[in-house]
């Protein structure tokens, strides 16, 4: 992205629900303290595409984050299935392999083409922001973290999609290995004095900037607080330094 980009325009909503009435409330709450929303799998399954174009009605732009990982044909399809809402961002696992990948990027822009709409990002996730080092070890990862989303990272790019997902500790090696214009959609956003949750790997919000993220996912900081509006706000604050 760049360098001219607000940083509340950086700032991704996850809204970790299920609960679509409260999901419409906060997107309709954070317009104009937020880029986007993040809606994943959990709300996906519960809702679907109804759901889905509930949220979208308060009109922020909708990171959907699905994480497809199949044969290259069943997630052409899903592709094909969730075009026509209109996502501006959607994810798939580079551990699919390049392929699959080559197929989601080209699916995507045929799709869009077809439906009149922009062509979405095609996101690439790399290591889950949950696992670390031994995490990889136990299921037959022997190289490090950093390497190992290197090696996706330069994955991803000459497969040809968009950019990848990655937590804010590899973003340099990300950004190495995919370049000046592959995004980098960067979760385990933490505010300084929040708390970690699950995330192993996190950084504050204007670290991650200055590093290079393209997209900060921020969740719980924002939706747990009193007011998200203005939650949201004191971390687009706080990137601007």
């Amino acid at each position: 992205m760049p360098e001219t980009v607000k940083p509340s325009d950086r700032i991704y909503c996850a809204l970790d629900t299920v609960d679509v009435a409260k999901a419409t409330a906060l997107a309709e709450a954070l317009k104009g303290s937020v880029g986007g929303i993040k809606l994943g799998l959990e709300f996906f399954c519960a809702n679907g595409a109804d759901g889905f174009k509930r949220v979208a009605d308060a009109g922020l732009p909708i990171f959907l984050d699905l994480k497809f990982h199949d044969i290259p044909n069943t997630v052409a399809g899903a592709i094909r299935a969730v075009a026509p809402l209109g996502p501006k961002l959607f994810t798939i696992h580079t551990q699919g392999g390049p392929e699959m990948m080559r197929r989601a990027a080209e699916t995507a822009a045929e799709e869009a083409d077809r439906h009149g709409l922009d062509k979405p990002w095609v996101i690439g996730v790399s290591v889950l922001t949950s696992l670390d080092g031994s995490d990889l070890n136990a299921i037959g990862v022997a190289d490090a973290v950093e390497a190992q989303v290197a090696r996706l990272a330069g994955l991803a790019k000459s497969s040809g999609i968009d950019g990848l997902v990655c937590s804010p500790r590899e973003i340099t090696l990300a950004r190495k290995a995919g370049g000046e214009t592959f995004k980098l959609i960067v979760p385990g956003i933490r505010p300084a004095g929040s708390a970690a949750g699950d995330q192993k790997r996190v950084m504050t919000p204007a670290d991650a900037v200055t590093a290079g993220a393209d997209i900060l996912v921020i969740g719980r900081p924002i939706t747990g607080a009193d007011d998200p509006a203005a939650a949201a706000r004191a971390i687009a604050d706080s990137i601007n330094g």
